[in-house]
Order: C-alpha cells, then sequence, then structure tokens
C-alpha cells in the first residue's frame, strides 16, 4: 500500500464504519479500548456528536481522529480518539487526520484543544508533540497535553 491508495474525508463514515473500526484497532490501545468503553456505545456517540476525520484504504476505515468542538464560548476543543488500523501504522496518516482536524479547528475559531493520551503510548506523545502540543498534566498513567493556538502566533 502506497499513501496515495489512502483517501481522507470529514465526517464521512457510519456508525457502523466506526464500530468496525474501533473494533479492529481494539488491541491497539493500551489497555485495550474495550476495557475502558463499551466500543458499540462509544462509535454511537462519535457518530452522534463528534467530528470524524477519516482515512480510508478501499472501502474500509483505516485511520479515525475524533473531536469535539462545541465549546463555542470558550473556544475549546477535545480530541477524544486517534486510531489507525495497525497494518497501517508509520505510514504517516495518523499525522495527516491530526493535521486535518487542527486546521479544521482553527478555521472554526478553536483557540485551545486538549487530548489525553496513556503515558507508555511514547509514539503518540512523539507525534502530538511535533504537533506542537505541550504536557500540561499527569493524571496517573494519563497525560493531558494541550495546544494552545495563541502560542501558535
Amino acid at each position: 500500500m502506497k499513501s496515495t491508495d489512502v483517501n481522507y474525508t470529514v465526517k464521512t463514515a457510519s456508525e457502523h464504519d466506526i464500530s468496525l473500526h474501533l473494533s479492529l484497532c481494539n488491541d491497539s490501545f493500551s489497555p485495550s479500548l474495550s476495557q475502558r468503553v463499551d466500543i458499540v456505545e462509544y462509535s454511537k456517540k462519535i457518530f452522534d456528536k463528534a467530528i470524524t476525520f477519516e482515512a480510508w484504504h478501499d472501502r474500509d476505515l483505516v485511520g479515525l481522529v475524533a473531536a469535539y468542538f462545541n465549546d463555542s464560548i470558550g473556544r475549546s476543543g477535545y480530541i477524544s480518539n486517534v486510531s489507525i488500523n495497525y497494518d497501517y501504522m508509520g505510514k504517516g496518516i495518523a499525522t495527516a487526520l491530526m493535521s486535518s482536524c487542527l486546521s479544521y479547528a482553527e478555521k472554526c475559531g478553536i483557540k485551545n484543544i486538549t487530548l489525553e493520551v496513556f503515558n507508555t503510548n511514547s509514539s503518540a506523545i512523539g507525534l502530538y508533540k511535533k504537533l506542537g502540543f505541550k504536557e500540561i498534566e499527569i493524571h496517573g498513567n494519563t497525560v493531558v497535553m494541550s495546544l494552545n493556538k495563541l502560542e501558535q502566533g
């Protein structure tokens, strides 16, 4: 697979597509996603309330970023999910999806975006730092990271 074989879309995945993708990525999360949430319910919430940034190979959803930009007063957002199917990791898909998400947020006037990541997920932490996120809090095994658009210039 070449990176040109991947198509990127925004908010086109069905609830079923999201659920199937998260189920396939379940063991890539640490701890597994199903240990923390009901994947079917979580997929419904993402479908109903999040903006999704999607990577597709043929008809398969292979990468997903889900973000909430519903704080119009504080102009802040929250990224609740970043997941890439195992066979597609290391191909720049997460970077492309996150960049798309950040561009979308900027166009919407979002000034601050936060996310949480497990402290053992060094590759994700590295990606987020590369994109300008800073570690702001640690809660047990979770690192809270934030990107303040005002600091970006």
